[in-house]
Formats: structure tokens, C-alpha cells, sequence
């Protein structure tokens, strides 16, 4: 008895077959974003309680509030890393163009009577501009080597820290800072019953964050700032400039903490000093190392994780003090995860392969 096999004849063209293996391979890595962020973005509708992690229900504006500041934290985190962990470029100065979100649309809504769009899209303008010159500055210092860059982006960082303490003109507020301009604000935006906006304002920051990085990284002038990170001679010999790639790096991160700066003003409802000393950089390099560098979701979960860590922690100040606590935990995690908390899965697989 012959068998005759079922004839095998491909879709004509218009048709749409079914899904293959190969077309489930491509959607997979989409998957997981999509699926994370349409649980973040239901999760204001959940009454859920957790104990020990939150003084209230999910949905309570404490919670929320502390969920969107995880969340600015973590787009932070990621744009900080596409320098750090992607190129290679260890700068201290990344906090002084958050403070200048901060700041810039603050005082673009109270001088100039802005509204808030207006406002951030011209500090965002502004601010990407002033990174284009810092950054070719402190980019020719790479002659003296990774801690010439370092030295520089900090010199600009005290800077614009001092700059900020002194309140030059009243602008800045100095120690105090400067509260949220109310009246520039959409009512959306403004009250602790409209934290959920807020939320939902945070949280389309950290997916255009990581739907700029993640997209740009995967196309060729990722490889070749990953190159670069690598072997930068290389990259050169080949015929690439590599000053040309790290200050479009420099320039994209830069742009990304402008416009980071200006939602964190929203989140914590005015703009604070500290947001612009070279201290506030070394803990998004603290959560970018914690989470894992040069990782997809590393910054994020480094980010994320630090941020909620540093806020609850400071309920249990009567015992004993936060910051010994969470540094004693992160030393912890980087003995037990070199790579970032986002390596443990492969060092699992790596022991049971």
C-alpha cells in the first residue's frame, strides 16, 4: 500500500498562511513588553492589597505614586545605560539634564507663561542642543583616556550643581527647590486625586524610553556602539569615526534625561537640587549595575527595584539606617550576580545545562 503525504503548497501570494515557527520567533520578543506593559497600565483598576510592600491598595495615590516614581526611575536607568552599557562612556554629569527637565520646564511655565507641552518640548529642544556642545567637549577628552571623560562630565555636573545651590536671580529656588507650577499644569495632572495620570504619564515615558533604546540598539549604529565599547580601534580601522557614533549616543541618552527631568517634575511635584549633583548619576549607575548593564531589561529592573527599595526602606529609619540597609543588599547582589540581577536565569540555565 502506497501512502500518499498530504501536498505541502505555500500560501498564494495575498494569502495568509499560518503562523509559522519562524514568524512566532519573531513576535516573541515583543511579547513579553506588550504583556508588561498591559498589566502596568491595568494595574491602577486593581483594589489589590500587599501587605509589607504597600501602606494601601494598589490603586491608593500613595501606591500609585510610588509605582510612577519606579517607573520615571527606570526609563532613567535605561537611557543612562545606552551610554554606560552600550557604548562604554562612564559620565558623571548625566544628572545635570535631568535637573535641566526639571528646571527648564519649570521656569519655562513661570517666566515665559508656557503651558507644560510647550514648555518641555522647548526644554527638550534646548537641552539637546546644550548636549550636542558638552558633549563634543567632554567626547575630545577621551584622548586621556575613560577617566578624562569622567573627570570632565563631573567638572560640568558641580557646575551646574553649584550654579543651582546659588539661585542665581531667584530661579532655582537654591536648598529649597522649586515647587510645581499648578496654574501651567493640565488639571489632568494636578492632585492627589488625579495620580493615576500621573502614573500613566510615567509609565509612557519608561516604554518610549525603551522603545527608542531597545530599537536603536538593534539596528546597525547599535552593533557599532557596541563595537566600540568593545574595541573602539577596531571600529576605526574599519573606516567608522567613532566620535560621530558616541556623541550620537551621548546626544539620544541626553535628550532622553531632558525629557525624564521634565516628567520626575510632574511625579514629585517640583524640582529638587539634588536631582543635579553628580550623587544623583551614581545611583542610576548603582541601579544600571544592580539590574545588569548592556542588558534589555536590566536598567529597567535595576532601576524599578532601587527606586521602591530607597522608598520603603526609609519606614523602617527607627531601626536601622536606610541607606546601610540597601547598601548591604546591594553588595549582596552583586556577590551573588556579577552581571545584574537579569543574569541569574542564565547562570541557572548555565548550572542545569
Amino acid at each position: 500500500m502506497t501512502v500518499t503525504s498530504a501536498p505541502t503548497t505555500a500560501p498564494a501570494p495575498g494569502e495568509t498562511g499560518p503562523p509559522g515557527p519562524a514568524r512566532r520567533r519573531a513576535l516573541r520578543p515583543a511579547a513579553v513588553p506588550a504583556a508588561a506593559f498591559l498589566l502596568l497600565a491595568l494595574l491602577p483598576y486593581s483594589a489589590l492589597e500587599v501587605p509589607v510592600l504597600f501602606d494601601g491598595p494598589l490603586n491608593a495615590p500613595g501606591s500609585l505614586q510610588l509605582l510612577a516614581l519606579c517607573l520615571v526611575f527606570a526609563g532613567l536607568a535605561l537611557g543612562y545605560d545606552l551610554m554606560f552599557g552600550r557604548t562604554g562612556l562612564l559620565s558623571f554629569g548625566h544628572a545635570l539634564y535631568i535637573a535641566g527637565g526639571a528646571y527648564g520646564t519649570q521656569l519655562a511655565m513661570t517666566e515665559w507663561g508656557l503651558t507644560l507641552v510647550p514648555a518641555a518640548l522647548l526644554t527638550l529642544l534646548l537641552g539637546t542642543l546644550a548636549a550636542v556642545v558638552l558633549g563634543a567637549i567632554s567626547l575630545r577628552t577621551l584622548a586621556l583616556g575613560g577617566i578624562g571623560f569622567a573627570m570632565v562630565t563631573l567638572a560640568f555636573a558641580q557646575a551646574g550643581s553649584l550654579l543651582v545651590g546659588r539661585n542665581p536671580g531667584g530661579l532655582t529656588g537654591g536648598e529649597e527647590g522649586l515647587p510645581l507650577h499648578a496654574a501651567g499644569v493640565p488639571e489632568a495632572f494636578v492632585g492627589v486625586a488625579n495620580t493615576v495620570h500621573v502614573y500613566w504619564l510615567a509609565l509612557g515615558y519608561l516604554t518610549l524610553v525603551a522603545a527608542v533604546v531597545w530599537w536603536v540598539t538593534a539596528r546597525p549604529v547599535g552593533r557599532v556602539w557596541q563595537a566600540i565599547r568593545d574595541n573602539e580601534q577596531r571600529v576605526a580601522v574599519l573606516g567608522r569615526d567613532p566620535f560621530r557614533y558616541k556623541l550620537g549616543a551621548f546626544v539620544l541618552a541626553s535628550a532622553l534625561a531632558v525629557l525624564g527631568g521634565a516628567v520626575h517634575l510632574l511625579v514629585t511635584a517640583g524640582a529638587t537640587p539634588h536631582s543635579s549633583t553628580p550623587t544623583f548619576t551614581l545611583t542610576l549607575l548603582v541601579m544600571v549595575v544592580l539590574g545588569g548593564s548592556g542588558t534589555r531589561w536590566g536598567p529597567v529592573v535595576g532601576g524599578a527595584l532601587f527606586t521602591f527599595l530607597d522608598q520603603r526602606l526609609a519606614a523602617f529609619a527607627d531601626v536601622a539606617e536606610p541607606l546601610l540597609i540597601l547598601g548591604t543588599l546591594f553588595v549582596l547582589a552583586v556577590y551573588a550576580a556579577p552581571g545584574g540581577l537579569v543574569s541569574l536565569r542564565a547562570r541557572r540555565r548555565g548550572r542545569t545545562a
